[in-house]
């Protein structure tokens, strides 16, 4: 099979698509003033774990930090599209309940009181979950994710769904998510609302999917933190799949407390999900702690600093220098070949995709994007070609199945004399969104594709956990992420070491220049 890349199928969408009001939003019913609108950033500005203690504390309320995200909201969220729908009466109500459980001393868990945002192709009970598709405008499931619950349960409160890739794989059906740094840049992945809601102060924390860097790749140009954890560990159960042999699901937050914290309440079994592993609990937040001064870091030049950029190369070797004066050694390394994995093919994988589709696109073809139509269509094509049999076909899937499945039950022997690695999240900076529209409609071939050059991928086909943190800033001011990754549930290693690195750097306190009087530009595809 040959289909193309995730980026070269992304659409632009029509004017009156992208300018859709969002539904079910409430504000603040009083007029902010100046003072009111400082207190409300100063309030949003807090970490998930800073907003934490203030709730234990009783030095703020719930009522009080959701309601300066739902100012926050009705001020940037028209700048970066990161909401599909804000669930503003809804977070009030619950915030009011979790106030009353505050003032009698009773906590429904860590996450008590404390908004968070959740990407809008995971299940929420009597809340209407698109995928940022026309297909499921409508859709309102009756049960919640996995997820979904275990934060509920943590007493997290739902500010709102946010917006992503439609169906995780083409441009949203509701516009485009806006570079909350640049409102003119890519900001990259399907989980870009859930990072664009993070790094402007519009949640203290968000979920993302993650099935070929999409938690990674929006943390990294967005600047903020986000994890991809081992396969299996996070129930994938209620939410809507891209393919499910390579979906995570995971936190994006600001700090790497903060995605800890998160971590601790969603990893766990579920045996009602086919993906769930069985794995003991741990605390993650425990073995942040944990010194790394005896840690050995790889670096695995080859593929993943191939053409990377100067702006991005200059940032991740600053912080590897870093990094290799904290920890015992650094060396450069080997990961096995993915290179068969393509998301031009992803070996036949990427069946899984139109699996899901099928019965929906045979349905109603007209309502999915022209973006995600034709890539439908084309697997579709392929998939009853008869220049080849479908029994081959199938054959061939279980074989690229089976082929996976032992790559990632032997990838940990890769780590014999080092424990963890790093690598760019990315490979370039941010390109100007008009670029990648550009480049999505074009026909002309690109070897290799400029907007592919991430490299998450691999470790999604591996099933490893992966950590990007911010690591520096291009020149024009674009953030840039360094990946930390190691072999299976070495998820308390990864974050111990990223947050030695945050610690050291500061990089977390930077935020994207973005004012209320700071303009939306037009995007318009490139000229040629």
């Amino acid at each position: 099979m040959s289909y193309l890349t995730r980026r070269q199928f992304s659409k632009s969408l029509t004017a009156a698509a992208a300018a859709m009001s969002i539904k079910s939003i409430a504000f603040p019913s009083a007029s902010a003033g100046a003072a009111d609108v400082s207190e409300a950033d100063r309030l949003a500005g807090l970490s998930l774990t800073e907003a934490v203690k203030q709730i234990r504390s009783g030095s703020v309320t719930s009522t009080q930090l959701t309601k300066a995200c739902l100012e926050r909201i009705r001020i940037y969220n028209p700048k970066v599209d990161a909401y599909i729908t804000v669930l503003g009466d809804q977070a009030l109500a619950q915030a009011a309940q979790m106030d009353t459980e505050q003032k009698a001393g009773k906590f429904r868990g860590p996450l008590h009181g404390i908004p968070i945002a959740l990407k809008d192709n995971i299940d929420t009970a009597g809340i209407r979950t698109t995928a940022a598709s026309k297909v499921y405008d409508d859709r309102v499931p009756t049960e919640d994710a996995e997820v979904t619950r275990r934060l509920q349960a943590a007493g997290a409160i739902f500010i709102g769904k946010a917006n992503l890739d439609e169906f995780a794989d083409a441009v949203s059906y509701f516009g485009s998510v806006r570079n909350p740094w640049a409102l003119d840049r890519d900001p990259s992945g399907s989980s870009s609302g859930s990072a664009a809601a993070v790094a402007t102060d519009l949640a203290y924390g968000a979920l993302g999917t993650d099935t070929g860097g999409s938690v990674r790749l929006p943390s990294a140009y967005c600047g903020v933190v986000g994890i991809k954890p081992t396969y299996g560990l996070v129930p994938i159960r209620g939410i809507i799949p891209l393919a499910f042999s390579l979906d995570h699901c995971g936190p994006i937050t600001r700090t790497v407390d903060d995605a800890a914290l998160m971590l601790n309440q969603l990893a766990g079994y579920d045996k009602l999900d086919i993906t769930s592993v069985q794995h003991p609990k741990e605390d993650y937040v425990a073995a942040l702690q944990q010194p790394v001064t005896g840690f050995r870091l790889g670096i695995p030049r080859a593929p993943f600093f191939d053409q990377v950029d100067e702006d991005t190369s200059r940032a991740v070797e600053a912080a590897i220098v870093v990094l290799s004066k904290m920890t015992k050694s650094t060396k450069d390394c080997g990961l096995p070949s993915t290179s068969g994995y393509s998301w031009a093919s992803l070996n036949s994988i990427g069946n899984e995709i139109y699996a899901y589709h099928e019965q929906l696109f045979d349905a109603s073809p007209g309502r999915y994007s022209l973006a995600l139509r034709l890539q439908l269509q084309q697997m579709k094509d392929d998939m009853n070609s008869p220049s080849s049999s479908a029994s081959a076909r199938v054959s061939a899937y279980i074989r690229h199945r089976a082929d996976m499945e032992l790559l990632r039950r032997t990838v940990d022997d890769s780590f014999t004399d080092f424990d963890l690695v790093l690598l760019p999240t990315l490979r370039i900076i941010p390109q100007k969104l008009s670029f990648v529209i550009e480049t999505e409609e074009s026909t002309k071939p690109r070897n290799p594709n400029v907007m592919d050059l991430d490299n998450c991928t691999p470790f999604n086909i591996f099933g490893l956990p992966a950590i990007s943190i911010p690591c520096g800033f291009s020149r024009d001011g674009m953030p840039v992420g360094l990946m930390i990754a190691g072999p299976h549930f070495s998820e308390g290693k990864i974050m111990a070491l990223a947050k030695a690195y945050e610690q050291e750097t500061k990089w977390d306190l930077r935020r994207p220049p973005l004012t209320p009087d700071t303009p939306v530009p037009s995007i318009r595809p490139a000229q040629s």
